[in-house]
């Protein structure tokens, strides 16, 4: 990269909300070796040019992109916030932080943020037109499968009925890797410990869409385009596992593939 330019990463999020996962995901990128920035929907005008991109977490992907009909009542707005705020106070106080309770937000909501999903269709579509190194971070994952015309589960409850629902920043959820998938390769396993944040789940593949990951009870967890370089989503959060150096790896392997990308 001329003059040793660190790659610039750009990471989407809500424009309401959404700090914590932003603060966290910028660390990654920038222990790994690339600059972060930050693009929310209010960004039109301000959008740099990129390098690589991290489709983050939050509101759900609106069921009109992929042709169904909101389901209702999925979710009670308020204890969804009450919930994720109380995920945050333990894991800050776990580490010995004290933060302001308005950090303790992902910027989740019950329904669809239009103007998100507007957004990243613009940055996912420029990001796969000029081959750049993309990965999807839960809803991430799910937006990447939808622009590719593939579907979801709006509601994964009913997978749950034998076993519980895991709803932790915790790595306490095992996924199976498919064996020799690029996840494989970057994780070093076909079995990973991960945290679980998420209501809602890839269901049909989009077009060139892997399905590279799934809990035992056939939750999909992990997505990849084969034919590009470096396109991945994944269900779970690694950004809030930064203790775990394999999670980390996705991170280091994005910037990695952004910086080669950059110099052809």
């Amino acid at each position: 990269m001329a003059g040793g330019r660190k790659p610039i990463i750009g990471v989407t999020g809500p424009d309401k909300g959404g700090l914590v996962a932003w603060v966290f995901a910028a660390l990654a990128i920038r222990r790994a070796g690339g600059k972060p920035r930050r693009l929310r929907p209010g960004m039109w005008r301000d959008m740099p040019e990129l390098d690589g991109l991290v489709i983050g977490g939050g509101a759900d992907v609106s069921p009109k992109l992929y042709g169904a009909e909101e389901l209702q009542n999925l979710r009670d707005l308020s204890e969804e916030n009450k919930k994720t705020w109380t995920r945050f106070l333990f894991f800050f106080v776990s580490f010995g932080i004290t933060l302001v309770r308005k950090l303790f937000s992902l910027g989740h909501t019950a329904g669809p943020d239009p103007a998100r999903d507007a957004l990243e269709k613009k940055l996912l579509t420029e990001a796969l037109e000029h081959g750049k190194p993309v990965l999807g971070i839960c809803r991430g994952a799910q937006f990447i499968n939808v622009h590719l015309g593939g579907t979801l589960h709006q509601d994964i409850s009913d997978f749950y009925n034998e076993t519980p629902k895991a709803d932790t920043i915790y790595p306490r959820k095992t996924v199976e890797i498919a064996q020799g998938s690029l996840l494989h390769r970057i994780i070093g396993s076909t079995e990973a410990r991960v945290n679980s944040l998420h209501n809602q789940a890839v269901d049909k593949a989009g077009a060139g869409v892997t399905l590279t990951a799934r809990e035992p009870n056939g939750v999909v967890q992990g997505i990849e385009v084969p034919e590009k370089s470096f396109v991945i989503g994944i269900q779970w959060h690694p950004e809030y596992l930064p203790q775990i150096h394999s999670q980390q790896r996705l991170f280091r392997r994005l910037v990695e593939e952004a910086r080669e990308d950059s110099q052809n």
